[in-house]
């Protein structure tokens, strides 16, 4: 398996993923709804969370699932290494939380679904969510989202901020995250094939009649499905069904539009070009120059002075009320 070191995020990023995001960042309302959501939500509750319901995996505990994770991580150059739990949720899906503290959860029912390779697959996509620095929003967006639900409940002054297009620029944004994780997957699987047998099981997989079920037939089913485009009308109820048409507004693409965006990219010369080592990579963190001047770490050292006499002060009039 190929390993991409230094690799960025904007290497794979779909452009879909990034127009929605500036789209999502640029509306009135996500200014504050951030500040809320870093004030009451963020991400340290949910890791508790997981590490009281969850198992943790590590090297003795499921070993395997382990090494699959930790090949992921090398091959994706991501640091810090995240927390990996698995969850006793029959349902097959994953998801991946946190920034400061990343931490992806795989629901049991993925283990007894899927193979190794589309383990890895499930794996690789929810690390591209954290490499895409994707996990932030998609909690903003829970959370907004729930929120919004019970919006004549609220308390924290955001009844007149969470409005509808906030919600549907939310929603759209998940979408198209979903076609950069999927492109991370392939870059750390190297094949398209396990990564498409694992959105043909995630659309209906079944372990007893794994043998009934056909990636060739799954793969004529999407180009049927984009043959419907053909008849505007379609388009149409495509377009509702993914924004609540159905009543309830969708988060992920379908997984046969999904397949053909990956198909898509796995045929270009970008991702020749990636697999050929020339991508996009991130400056090292932690990077500093060590020939600065004297006078600036001097300027430095005095900000850092000031800021402590004013820490100072701040205590001194608290401890006077």
């Amino acid at each position: 398996m190929p390993t991409y070191t230094g690799i960025s995020s904007d290497a794979f990023r779909h452009p879909l993923d990034r127009e929605a995001e500036e789209t999502l960042r640029n509306l009135p309302g996500f200014d504050l709804l951030t500040r809320k959501f870093v004030e009451f939500v963020y991400e340290r509750p949910q890791f508790v969370y997981h590490m009281g319901s969850s198992i943790e995996v590590g090297p003795r505990q499921y070993s395997t699932v382990y090494q699959i994770f930790r090949e992921c991580v090398r091959d994706l150059d991501i640091t810090p290494e995240p927390t990996l739990f698995i969850s006793q949720t029959p349902m097959a899906n994953a998801y991946s939380l946190g920034q400061d503290r990343p931490s992806i959860t795989l629901n049991a029912g993925l283990l007894d679904l899927m193979d190794e390779a589309e383990l890895q697959t499930v794996i690789a996509h929810e690390l591209g969510h954290i490499k895409c620095g994707h996990t932030i929003l998609i909690q903003m967006a829970i959370w907004a989202i729930s929120t919004a639900t019970y919006i004549g409940e609220l308390t924290f002054g955001l009844g007149n901020f969470i409005g509808t297009g906030l919600i549907y620029a939310f929603y759209e944004w998940r979408r198209k995250a979903e076609l950069s994780a999927d492109r991370a997957a392939l870059l750390v699987l190297d094949d398209i094939h396990p990564v498409m047998s694992t959105m043909m099981k995630m659309a209906g997989g079944s372990h007893k009649y794994a043998n009934e079920v056909s990636l060739n037939e799954f793969i004529r089913q999407s180009e049927r499905y984009q043959d419907l485009d053909r008849d505007s009308l379609n388009q149409v109820y495509k377009f509702l069904l993914y924004n609540g048409g159905q009543g309830a507004m969708l988060s992920h693409p379908f997984p046969v539009d999904r397949l053909s965006y990956l198909q898509e990219w796995w045929q270009s010369e970008e991702y020749r070009q990636i697999r050929s080592g020339n991508y996009q990579k991130s400056p090292v963190e932690g990077a500093v120059d060590v020939n600065a001047k004297q006078e600036e770490a001097d300027a430095l050292r005095r900000q850092v002075e000031e800021l402590q006499r004013e820490i100072e002060q701040a205590k001194q009039r608290r401890s006077q009320l």
